[in-house]
């Protein structure tokens, strides 16, 4: 199923499924001056929570005020699928999930492992996400395209918008 029609059908379940499947996506901090930063994710998606591996002394760490909003923002490797996913950031160390989502990729950052003094985690709290899915067809991209064309009232039928509310 492309993600056009995975999103109209279950946009919740084809925001996990779509997540499962990418490394990473980029996250940033509202009102801040940094850019957004590449980040792999660690989903919770029975609490609806994302969780991430950092180090202290990130920009985006720095950045961080109580109640901080952020934007965490995925796209497919095949370009049909886009989310922004949106809540309320905090640094918080904890163990017990530290545990669940260790990894080889993570002790090659925190050469202390974890125990390192500069490892910390940042827990997202969602609230929605903005999630977009497309056709996959490139014969049903450039019909609509040519149609939208030739139509001057016309626009393209080449996607899906959804907002998800946590």
């Amino acid at each position: 199923m492309n993600a056009y029609k995975a999103v109209e059908k279950d946009p919740r379940a084809a925001l996990i499924k779509e997540m499962k499947n990418l490394r990473a996506g980029m996250l940033g901090v509202e009102g801040s001056a940094q850019h957004m930063q590449p980040m792999t994710h660690f989903p919770d998606w029975d609490r609806n929570r994302i969780w991430f591996i950092t180090s202290k002394d990130t920009d985006l760490v720095r950045s961080l005020a109580p109640d901080s909003h952020a934007h965490f923002c995925v796209m497919s490797t095949g370009q049909d699928f886009q989310a922004c996913l949106r809540g309320t950031l905090t640094e918080t160390c904890d163990k017990a999930k530290l545990d669940e989502i260790w990894s080889p990729v993570a002790a090659a950052w925190f050469h202390g492992g974890k125990e390192d003094p500069n490892l910390t985690m940042l827990r997202l709290e969602l609230t929605d996400a903005a999630i977009w899915g497309s056709s996959d067809s490139t014969l049903k991209f450039g019909f609509e395209i040519a149609k939208a064309n030739m139509k001057e009232d016309e626009l393209p039928d080449i996607g899906t918008h959804m907002i998800l509310t946590f």
